[in-house]
């Protein structure tokens, strides 16, 4: 059992759990993520490591409350419990002194890309980040982004704040000022992610995407995150999840992610009937 210290709401449906887990705080490192089971009946998900502390012995994981998982994660308090809880996974970021770079963060993959430009900031580069979500509303760490970057730029779907548009807009617009790049690191949804695959392929930039397929073990033994990488089949949990954008299929991703919305849906309506205190046959 590993208990919640803190909880926080970022914003509407997103929120920020803090969970003392002294051994995976140990040995966490920047990219890599956790699987975690929260009750008996519940399955098992990956989240990416936000931030952890040896010192303290806790992690902090942020979600976005979209099916079942997340939402029971969600209901959970300061003081409860998630069940299970394996870590730290996955394959950490190449951390280096590239010079100038850029780190993308879409959505919620906003929370995915604040260690990787963190650490890459200590590690001496130049840092321009680029955060984006679909409404001022639903941005989250602007202030820590802010904190760690040369320069940050925001973007949104409506223009409610920033720049009206995509994250791969603005960073097509700096290049297009001259702005250098040496490496892209891109977080968020796999549209988001291609979008920015795309605009760096034609200015042969370096590039970097963290994958999010469906997972289940993360040991490699199941293949649920299966993905095609340059030709090649990789497993995410244990060959990622980053991998080099201009390699990545990314319309098989996507194909995968959606196999089973409609079982996810009617396992939502299922659980919204019990909270409701409907019938849930």
């Amino acid at each position: 059992m590993f208990k919640i210290v803190e909880k926080k709401e970022l914003a509407p449906k997103i929120k920020l759990v803090r969970i003392l887990a002294p051994e995976i705080a140990k040995k966490a490192r920047p990219g890599q993520f956790v699987i975690l089971r929260v009750d008996e009946r519940g399955e098992r998900f990956p989240l990416t490591l936000v931030d952890w502390s040896p010192h303290e012995g806790t992690i902090c994981l942020i979600f976005q409350e979209i099916g079942v998982s997340t939402i029971k994660l969600g209901l959970l308090n300061v003081g409860d419990s998630v069940l299970d809880l394996v870590g730290p996974l996955g394959r950490p970021s190449e951390i280096d002194r590239y010079g100038t770079v850029a780190v993308i963060g879409g959505g919620v993959g906003t929370a995915s890309v604040y260690p990787i430009a963190k650490a890459l900031k200590e590690a001496g580069n130049r840092v321009i980040s680029i955060i984006g979500a679909r409404s001022a509303n639903l941005l989250i760490l602007e202030d820590e982004m802010r904190q760690i970057s040369d320069e940050l730029f925001i973007s949104t779907d409506d223009g409610t704040k920033g720049y009206k548009g995509f994250v791969s807009d603005v960073l097509n617009m700096l290049i297009e000022k001259g702005y250098s790049f040496d490496a892209v690191w891109a977080v968020g949804p796999a549209v988001m992610m291609r979008a920015v695959a795309r605009v760096t392929k034609s200015y042969n930039i370096k590039t970097i995407v963290s994958l999010n397929p469906i997972m289940i073990d993360g040991t490699g033994m199941c293949g649920t995150c299966r993905v095609t990488v340059g030709g090649e089949t990789k497993f995410v949990c244990v060959d990622g999840p980053e991998f080099d954008a201009h390699q990545v299929d990314f319309d098989e991703l996507i194909k995968r992610q959606r196999m089973y919305l409609e079982e996810e849906k009617k396992a939502l309506e299922k659980f919204e009937k019990q909270l409701s205190g409907g019938n849930s046959n």
